[in-house]
């Protein structure tokens, strides 16, 4: 299977995709209409027993892999997706972990860069790199000049998992991605500019992620109390205020704000958006990303990551 983020290997993605997360899995099938825009073409969704996906990045996330693939062939059944071979996979969110990491320095070469890289995963990720797949994407450099790199990262043997998982059912997986930057492709798309913020929210804490011109600028996972929510979110959002004006000392501001998942309502997540940066935001739906769903019968919360990544065959 390819390293996660890998376009170089495998550059074409299907239509198709996977979600999973700890009491939901999903499937999903996108038919391009015009443009931008795209509709569901076959898609479900089961609320699976919460001890078949158990996501963490250090335990083991599936402790029987037999009876996972049997609700997901039971879920493309459904969808009338069973004969689909390739897929994408949306990993759940706890699984795997995101960075962008800043080169502070000049360094005279290509060899002391990689040790600096190496540094500096092992410390954000908590783990030594023989034990981490991991991509790496070269982003834009920042406003002081310095090179940045967007840095995915999941265990091997929990990876393997869910490699097995798909090698049961005779199914292929192109990409692999972490939830967030599944449902970070409704922001990303078409060339989108200025300040994006996607809020992927769980019930043990949220991941932010700020774009610029669909670059990231930054990305925070916080686990805490359901309660403590609101209160981090703030936090996170005044780091975003005083830290992301460019040096002309003009800020572009948010434009864009999505939010997805549970521990914070839309409407709560737009008003403090509103209240920390002087905007005048409302959280995005899946009409205005671009996508069509058939009926209220399908909540874009739980299809938006995996739906995101099948954007990515066209």
């Amino acid at each position: 299977m390819p390293n996660l983020l890998s376009r170089l290997i495998d550059p074409w993605y299907p239509a198709t995709a996977i979600g999973l997360e700890k009491g939901v899995a999903s499937v999903v099938q996108l038919e391009r209409v015009r443009g931008s825009v795209c509709k569901l073409r076959r898609a479900a969704t089961f609320n699976i027993d919460e001890s078949l996906v158990r996501p963490s990045f250090d335990e083991p996330n599936i402790e029987n892999k037999a009876q996972l693939a049997a609700v997901l062939n039971d879920l493309a059944a459904s969808a009338g997706l069973l004969k689909q071979k390739r897929w994408s996979l949306s990993l759940p969110e706890a699984s795997a972990r995101t960075l962008v990491l800043t080169i502070e320095s000049q360094l005279q070469s290509a060899s002391e860069l990689q040790d600096v890289l190496r540094w500096k995963i092992e410390r954000g990720f908590g783990a030594p790199m023989e034990e981490l797949s991991i991509s790496r994407d070269r982003l834009e450099k920042d406003a002081q000049g310095r090179d940045r790199f967007l840095v995915i990262a999941v265990r091997k043997p929990i990876l393997a998992e869910y490699e097995a998982v798909l090698d049961a059912l005779s199914w292929r997986a192109g990409l692999i991605l972490p939830r967030h930057l599944g449902e970070a492709q409704w922001l990303t798309r078409n060339g989108a500019a200025g300040d994006s913020l996607l809020l992927s929210g769980s019930n043990h804490g949220f991941t932010g992620v700020i774009f610029r011109d669909r670059h990231p600028l930054f990305v925070r996972t916080v686990e805490c109390a359901e309660d403590e929510i609101e209160d981090e979110f703030y936090r996170l959002l005044l780091f975003y205020r005083d830290r992301s004006t460019p040096e002309t000392g003009e800020s572009p501001g948010l434009r864009r704000l999505m939010v997805i998942g549970e521990g914070i309502t839309k409407q709560r997540a737009g008003e403090i958006v509103n209240e920390t940066t002087g905007g005048d935001l409302r959280p995005l739906q899946a009409e205005d990303l671009g996508l069509q769903l058939p009926s209220r019968e399908f909540s874009f919360d739980s299809i938006a990551a995996p739906a995101g990544l099948a954007t990515l065959s066209w």
